[in-house]
């Protein structure tokens, strides 16, 4: 099973580029985040890709916001959507599958208008996460923290800068004790060159020179063995590139 994420900053700027690749790619599961859109301008999106159960959470004044899709020819009946416990500004989604696998899309608030805020809403990802333990769960998106300083291009390191700051760094650290798995980490221990997101300017994203703060974290299960993971750097205009996990002894 193939499960993507991706931050789109702004559907309507990139619908052409989202329904493109994912014609391209059909992935089984795509998870999206900051939407920036209304559901009712984004309504039309699901005419477009009739092939998947879509579930768009969209704010009236279109901040935030974050969308699942699953490919019908993969999970037969309707996923049960529903919102995590920790959901709050439309920043959360899940979708529990009919074999019990639940696969949440997540958009953690940057913290720089209330790095408090941040701190609570990742506190609460993380008690979410400790009743999840023992149980088949995927959470995908953008958790705007960068675990390590290998996370981070060497000159973007910036000790007390939001993302980098050790108090974050620590719930994010909580949240992967309920035994998730930092996917991309786990299949590339050493890399530093493994980002997601690019400043953009200065040609950031051409050089390679960003942060990594887009992750897929899966149960610690051998039924959840991921066996590839891809940063799709080429793929659409967003700040952010889409991560894809495959994943064996999951669903299709």
């Amino acid at each position: 099973m193939k499960i993507a994420t991706w931050n789109v900053n702004g559907f309507r700027a990139r619908e052409a580029q989202f329904v493109e690749w994912m014609r391209r790619d059909r992935p089984d599961v795509a998870c999206l985040q900051e939407l920036k859109a209304t559901p009712e301008q984004i309504g039309e999106t699901l005419t477009l890709l009739p092939e998947y159960w879509s579930y768009w959470h969209g704010g009236p004044k279109g901040y935030s916001g974050v969308s699942i899709h699953l490919r019908k020819d993969a999970f037969s009946s309707r996923p049960a959507f529903s919102h995590p416990p920790f959901d709050v500004e439309y920043r959360a989604v899940q979708a529990r599958l009919d074999d019990g696998l639940v696969i949440a899309s997540i958009y953690v608030p940057n913290g720089n208008k209330d790095y408090a805020a941040k701190l609570r809403f990742l506190e609460a990802m993380g008690a979410y996460a400790e009743t999840t333990r023992g149980s088949r769960v995927v959470l995908c998106g953008d958790m705007n923290v960068a675990r390590s300083d290998a996370d981070v291009t060497p000159r973007e390191r910036k000790p007390g800068v939001i993302g980098q700051r050790p108090d974050e760094r620590a719930l994010f650290e909580g949240v992967l004790s309920s035994g998730l798995v930092d996917v991309a980490r786990s299949l590339d221990p050493e890399s530093e060159t493994l980002f997601t997101w690019w400043p953009p300017w200065r040609s950031m994203r051409q050089k390679n020179q960003g942060w990594r703060i887009d992750y897929v974290l899966a149960s610690r299960r051998p039924d959840l063995r991921a066996t590839e993971c891809r940063v799709l750097a080429e793929v659409g205009t967003s700040d952010h590139a889409p991560v894809v996990v495959t994943f064996e002894g999951a669903g299709s």
